[in-house]
């Protein structure tokens, strides 16, 4: 694996859970992005302002992390544009079909001991792991 560190990959983890977890106690809502930014399509009375200050944080984040010294890494999208609508339509058609996403599964529903999660959360890593050994090892990509 390349560009594995792992105290930056715990500290992130630690903050990513302290973060689902305080969002949960202390707003009761659940910390899954696609639930969040799907809220703002519709929202409710009194809904929009925690969705919209969450979803700055996480915007904001990297431009912080950066000006506090920490290097971002390159980003070099290879895929054309077509290849991304339809990869982003799929995504998003299982986000709705799953009942939510990978962090609100992966991270929040698995936290809650959430049976659908667990079972959403392998799939997932099932199909990940199953993706990449196509694509790498048949496919050759």
């Amino acid at each position: 694996m390349e560009n594995f560190t792992p105290a930056s990959a715990l500290i992130g983890g630690v903050l990513i859970g302290a973060a689902a977890a305080l969002l949960l106690v202390l707003n009761g809502r659940i910390a899954g992005i696609s639930g969040i930014l799907g809220g703002l399509l519709l929202p409710t009375s009194g809904e929009a302002r925690w969705r919209l200050a969450f979803l700055a944080g996480m915007l904001a984040a990297p431009f912080l992390y950066r000006a506090a010294g920490g290097a971002l890494p390159n980003v070099a999208i290879e895929a054309s544009v077509p290849v991304l609508v339809v990869a982003g339509l799929m995504v998003g058609f299982g986000t709705r079909l799953g009942g939510g996403c990978t962090s609100g599964h992966g991270v929040c529903g698995i936290g809650r001991l959430s049976p659908r999660s667990l079972v959403a959360t392998l799939v997932f890593m099932t199909t990940a792991v199953a993706t990449v050994l196509i694509a790498r090892h048949v496919v050759g990509a």
